[in-house]
């Protein structure tokens, strides 16, 4: 239902005295529980819209008019409120007329002095003085509210009733727009799920259910599609208010994205028993992630890959097949950089505390492994580390440095990186996928040939069995005609 047909419920106040407080209060539960906005709230709209449309047929200009609606019976209540006023807050309307009075040049003086003064000018439909007020309530004092009763009306115009309905809509929208900033604000940095509804100049807008979240082109990973009523999740990073609605950003190449997901199929990493450390990411490529635990019994890597490698291999499904290596993390700078080069194998680091640069030699069949292709395997152990690392061949010669998020790789050393990129290694999630593949091949070919086996074996031991005694005979009779035979046709 939407809010303007839920309005109508409230046009007048005769109208909600005739209407069925059950079917009244079951729109309201309605609201509170599609939109999240409370009773309260929605209540409060209600008396507002009341009080709106009595002022506009039957109030006085400077009026302060509320209504109070009684929820069990269906009745409202108007009533009319001034302000305790003296001389020294407001300017009375004598001094005014005073002004009038006077020549021009002085009434030049007192229109300079009368920008200076502040203060409202006296409204007796708003404001009581305060010796009135002490007669009607004797310890009334500056600022307080006079309540007054008002004549209840049954009867508005068209004008009321549209201005009443107006002001419903505004302030249920505004309580759902506290309600949804206050349910979003309390997701920034978590994953969401959604369903894409349109895709406009690179920029994917999703459907969260109570608010529409956007994807812009920068957050989203290379090489992905999206179409329009496939379901998304992403990672929120930012959640504002402006004048137009809420805001709020999602992405899917935030480093944070993947510590998230293994969160949600590693339940060692959701309970804290393995703890990521870091992150380095180039989306829709590749990444790097160190993990850590204090339990021994506990192994960081095992519980990131899962079984077969079911875990990394979600996560890599939902990351369009970005490759992941896993790397347990050391507090050993000289181990932790080494771990941080895998696939690569390490001869010796050389570990600069004061610079936090790592000094690494590898042999020369690992180079190519070691800087990856284009420079990322090195850029990216530089990022998870947070160490400068250079690279050396084995007999001391300089082949990469890493500066900052730049790569400087010796010319001769490219090619062969490039080379190798297609050759390397699998990480983890590949290489249990490979050999699974090896292993149901294997055992398929073994069923094959105990199913061949079996069979041939099993009509051989059929045939022993159906032998008698004088089949024997009868063999052996004729193998000795057969040598007779064949020595008669030598004669």
């Amino acid at each position: 239902m939407s809010v303007a047909k839920r309005a109508h419920f409230f046009k007048f106040s005769h109208y909600i005295t005739m209407l069925d407080i059950k079917i009244f209060n079951s729109a309201l539960e309605q609201l509170e529980e599609e939109r999240g906005i409370p009773k309260e709230k929605i209540l409060e709209a209600i008396e507002q819209a009341l009080a709106a449309a009595y002022k506009k047929d039957y109030g006085k200009k400077g009026q302060i008019v509320r209504a109070s609606f009684d929820q069990s019976s269906g009745k409202t209540e108007f009533s009319q409120v001034k302000i305790v006023v003296d001389d020294s807050t407001v300017r009375m309307i004598e001094e005014d007329e005073k002004e009038s009075l006077v020549s021009e040049e002085p009434k030049e003086s007192a229109e300079g002095e009368e920008e200076q003064d502040l203060r409202p000018r006296f409204n007796p439909e708003h404001h009581i003085l305060l010796g009135d007020a002490k007669k009607i309530k004797k310890d009334a004092a500056l600022d307080e509210e006079i309540v007054f009763p008002l004549e209840p009306k049954d009867d508005y115009g068209r004008i009321a009733a549209q201005t009443a309905k107006q002001v419903i809509i505004q302030k249920i929208r505004e309580a759902e727009k506290v309600s949804v900033m206050s349910e979003y604000t309390g997701k920034k940095g978590e994953v969401v799920n959604g369903i894409v509804q349109r895709v406009e100049h690179g920029n994917v807008f999703v459907d969260l259910g109570r608010t529409i979240a956007i994807l812009p082109a920068e957050e989203q990973i290379p090489g992905e599609r999206y179409r329009q009523g496939g379901r998304i999740k992403a990672y929120v990073i930012d959640v504002t208010e402006s004048p137009r609605g809420i805001s709020i950003r999602l992405s899917r190449t935030h480093p944070q994205f993947i510590q998230k997901l293994f969160e949600v199929e590693a339940p060692e990493v959701a309970n804290g028993v393995v703890e990521i450390k870091s992150i380095a990411r180039e989306a829709g490529a590749r990444s790097k992630i160190a993990v850590f635990t204090n339990d021994e019994k506990v192994d960081p890597i095992g519980a990131c890959v899962g079984q077969r490698g079911v875990r990394v291999s979600t996560v890599t499904n939902e990351l369009a097949g970005e490759k992941i290596d896993i790397i347990e993390w050391s507090p050993d700078a000289g181990a932790f950089v080494a771990g941080a080069l895998s696939p690569a194998k390490v001869l010796n680091i050389k570990i600069d505390e004061e610079e936090k640069r790592a000094r690494v030699t590898v042999a020369e069949d690992q180079l190519s492994l070691a800087i990856g292709k284009g420079g990322q395997n090195v850029r990216l152990a530089a990022k998870l580390t947070g160490w400068r690392i250079d690279i050396e061949g084995a007999e001391g010669e300089a082949v990469a440095t890493v500066n900052g998020g730049e790569v400087e790789v010796a010319s001769d050393v490219v090619a062969a990186a490039e080379k190798s990129e297609e050759t390397e290694p699998a990480t983890e999630g590949e290489e249990t996928e490979e050999v699974e593949k090896e292993v149901e091949e294997k055992e398929l070919t073994e069923e094959i040939v105990e199913e061949e086996t079996g069979e041939v074996r099993h009509a051989e031991t059929e045939d022993m069995e159906n032998i008698t005694p004088e089949d024997v005979e009868e063999a052996i009779d004729k193998e000795e005609e057969k040598e007779g035979t064949q020595e008669d046709a030598k004669k």
